[in-house]
């Protein structure tokens, strides 16, 4: 979890995702999935910033409890200072909604597949989800298990969310099949894949927000605070780090935690960038397209 170190490694031509001009997404949903709490803010944070600003819905949706990650030794407290902010994390981006699933942390892999499956399919369709981001299912190096296994029941349910014979009773209640045409898998590990740069310059203080709202686990968070407190009981101070805690909590990410960003985008020519696979399902026009251009009357 946590900190991007990497950026990856660049599969064919990359495409330079730039800002748009006005809301051209309007009326089209994005999902986020990720393991963790920390996930989104250092994975994809910019880019679904990005894409609320350019018309998406946006929607969060949590696989696991993250009751193994954060300072306190109890359990309950854990899970319930993550879960707090994720919902400041949710605010800072624009999210219009937030999905706990509560699997247990770090044992994402003794859930059901199948159940962890079923339950996106029925949000992918209840949400008409477009847009997804969260790992790459088959990502080089991963080491944490919630993090493939969220990936794979993803990846499963994007295209199952679209057939009108698997769970029927969701078409019963009303709900419509919806296959998510668009995949953005983030790079997490060394190694890992990516053929699509977004360009995040200008959401970069929404991706600070929302690393500095994950202050239970992760390299970012409270940090900022805690050094400027270490430094003051020897006596010491840094100016950059003056102010409120939570305004040396964001001064501390800016100084030490957008290296990679930074170094990824002016590899592409921009300020600020995140990386990514990105996938798309376009639908198959040679017979429409040769029909249109050779169909005659019948006389």
């Amino acid at each position: 979890m946590g900190r991007i170190e990497h950026h990856g490694v660049s599969q064919g031509q990359v495409v330079i995702e730039r800002p748009a001009q006005g809301q051209p997404h309007r009326g089209k949903v994005l999902a986020a999935v990720q393991a963790h709490a920390d996930d989104i803010p250092f994975f994809c944070a910019g880019a679904v910033a990005k894409l609320i600003a350019e018309g998406y819905d946006a929607y969060l949706i949590q696989t696991t409890n993250d009751e193994k990650c954060g300072p306190t030794p109890s359990i309950g407290e854990t899970v319930l200072s993550n879960e707090r902010e994720v919902e400041t994390l949710a605010q800072a981006l624009g999210f219009k909604g937030i999905f706990h699933l509560s699997y247990r942390n770090h044992r994402l892999d003794e859930a059901s597949p199948l159940e962890l499956r079923a339950r996106l399919i029925f949000l992918f369709r209840l949400l008409q989800v477009d847009t997804v981001f969260t790992f790459n299912p088959w990502g080089q190096d991963e080491e944490n298990p919630d993090h493939t296994i969220t990936g794979q029941a993803v990846e499963a349910a994007c295209w199952m969310a679209g057939m009108d014979k698997d769970y029927p009773e969701h078409l019963a209640a009303g709900l419509k099949p919806k296959s998510v045409t668009e995949r953005y898998y983030w790079v997490a590990r060394e190694g890992q894949p990516y053929n699509r740069v977004v360009d995040i310059g200008p959401w970069m203080a929404q991706k600070v927000a929302a690393i500095s709202a994950n202050k239970s686990q992760g390299p970012g968070g409270s940090q900022g605070s805690r050094l400027r407190d270490e430094l003051a009981a020897r006596g010491l101070r840094l100016p950059a780090l003056d102010g409120s805690d939570e305004e040396a909590d964001r001064a501390y990410i800016r100084l030490f935690q957008l290296d990679e960003y930074r170094a990824l985008g002016e590899a592409h020519g921009l300020e600020y960038a995140e990386a990514f696979y990105y996938l798309t399902r376009r639908p198959d026009r040679r017979v429409s397209d040769y029909v249109e251009r050779h169909a005659v009357p019948i006389e």
